[in-house]
């Protein structure tokens, strides 16, 4: 019977280290997988937040663009009604060398009506004035002069220059000292 029992013991611990080997490999094979998911799961995450991030700076870059598009949607309006700013300009220096007061004081009512209606727009005047340095970022040079004392600078502007936001729409243009 010792024999038969330690037959059938070994016959146990055969099927045993079987099953355990078996049962180890199982595990073995669960980890694997579940390694699998755990790198298939972190791609996902990695590619979703990528997505997401590509979104966001979409968004982002197309509001820019609205605001950007909404400050300077009038400015073929705008450049458009400069000239007629500058006539009225040109109309109350000569009005003003009349004697007719009330329509100096009516063409003035009408100029500043113009230029707060443009303002209230967003334009601006670009400030340049006889005597500043000239800088060609924020002034155009009609042509030079001879002009020892004022060599570089601006002599005369000619027209004024607007700008819309940060934007210069219309350069001055000046004449400058040579």
């Amino acid at each position: 019977m010792t024999t038969e029992n330690t037959e059938i013991d070994q016959e146990i611990d055969e099927v045993t280290l079987e099953q355990n080997a078996n049962g180890e490999q199982l595990i073995i094979e669960e980890l694997s997988v579940e390694e699998q998911l755990t790198q298939d799961l972190a791609k996902e995450k990695d590619k979703y937040l990528r997505l997401f991030a590509e979104f966001e700076n979409y968004k982002r870059r197309t509001t820019k663009e609205r605001i950007e598009l909404f400050k300077t949607a009038n400015q073929e309006v705008l450049l458009a009604m400069l000239p007629v700013l500058d006539d009225f300009d040109r109309a109350l220096v000569e009005i003003n060398k009349s004697d007719d007061e009330l329509l100096t004081k009516g063409v003035e009512l009408i100029h500043e009506k113009l230029k707060s209606t443009l303002i209230s727009k967003g334009l601006e005047q670009v400030e340049v004035k006889a005597g500043d340095v000239f800088d060609a970022d924020f002034a155009e040079a009609i042509t030079q002069i001879p002009a020892p004392k004022m060599k570089g600078k601006i002599v005369d502007v000619l027209e004024k220059g607007y700008k819309l936001g940060d934007k210069i729409i219309r350069f001055p243009k000046v004449v400058i000292g040579q």
